[in-house]
């Protein structure tokens, strides 16, 4: 699911930031795409929310991650408004 509107290296760097605050934060709490965004981007985050949101997505896909909707795990194919993410 490589988007092709960033480079490896942002994908790489969005991948790891994702991996790390979850990593950190444990299973039991969440993190917002944005605050990914503005990490890694903090002057045109809002511009990266998509690649933020789909490299999150091929995460989940891959186990890595899961991203919920209300709490709960959601099918990433048919996600509609804001998620959360969390370590598997």
């Amino acid at each position: 699911m490589f988007n092709r509107y960033f480079n490896m290296e942002q994908y790489t760097d969005i991948t790891e930031a994702i991996l790390s605050i979850a990593n950190h934060r444990g299973p039991e709490k969440t993190t917002c795409p944005s605050e990914i965004a503005r990490m890694l981007f903090p002057d045109d985050w809002r511009k990266q929310m998509k690649s933020v949101r789909d490299v999150a997505i091929e995460l989940h896909i891959q186990g890595s991650i899961v991203i919920t909707q209300k709490g709960i795990p959601v099918d990433v194919s048919h996600i509609k408004g804001p998620i959360r993410i969390k370590i598997n």
